[in-house]
């Protein structure tokens, strides 16, 4: 479904992403797992055309979409979920849901109750301004207005980012029964222990290169891992 291959890119002098090359498949769950400025934004941003890619290629359903306009991008099928739970907190809720329909308004109607279907919360809260949402609410709002796109590739960044451990899996739940329902999801993520028990696949990144990919019940066994983001002196 999407495949990275060989991309690098710098800002400025400074590299950040070094032939970096991870697959994702149909109805997969993978996580890009690293610590803060292992360069994991900055391969979504430039799989979504936002940073510019120096060289190697972006492929996502077969066609080559490398450094393509982000309006492209969306309307191929991919959407972000951005770090920081984003929303336009002087709209309120369907405001903020109709922006998100912007790619797709024809089904505007079944989208929405598809998307109300998943966050019951949003319909009690529908007139509600999003910046009056608790923290939670304002990322299931986020996820939300991103699905309201119905992308074929729904690309996560830092989803536990501010948020208290129990919404954080209540969030994590969310996105698999997303999965479940045939959503592709790719997650960037710092959380690693939750991250890694939640995805089928994982790319570990370090200074803007893969050190260390697989299945990620065999990451999670594996030294360095477990040394570095598990807490585990194994």
């Amino acid at each position: 479904m999407l495949k990275v291959e060989g991309v690098s890119v710098s800002y400025g002098p400074v590299r950040a992403l070094e032939n970096i090359s991870i697959e994702v498949d149909r109805r997969e769950i993978v996580a890009l797992i690293g610590a803060n400025g292992a360069g994991k934004t900055t391969l979504l941003k430039a799989i979504l055309g936002v940073q510019k890619v120096q060289s190697g290629k972006v492929l996502f359903l077969g066609d080559d979409i490398t450094n393509s306009s982000t309006d492209k991008v969306a309307n191929m099928g991919l959407g972000l979920i951005p770090e920081g739970h984003l929303v336009f907190s002087t709209m309120t809720v369907l405001e903020n849901l109709q922006l998100g329909a912007y790619h797709n308004p024809q089904d505007f109607n079944d989208n929405l109750e598809n998307v109300f279907e998943s966050f019951p919360v949003l319909r009690k809260r529908i007139h509600q301004t999003a910046g009056t949402l608790s923290g939670g609410e304002q990322q299931m709002l986020s996820i939300a207005r991103t699905l309201m796109s119905k992308p074929e590739l729904v690309m996560v960044d830092e989803l536990s980012l501010g948020l208290a451990p129990k919404v954080v899996s209540e969030i994590f739940d969310i996105l698999g029964d997303l999965n479940n329902k045939g959503y592709t999801i790719l997650l960037a993520e710092q959380n690693a222990k939750k991250t890694l028990e939640f995805a089928n696949r994982a790319y570990v990144m370090e200074t803007g290169r893969v050190v260390l990919q697989g299945l990620t019940q065999e990451l999670m066994s594996h030294p360095e891992v477990r040394r570095a983001y598990l807490g585990s002196n194994v």
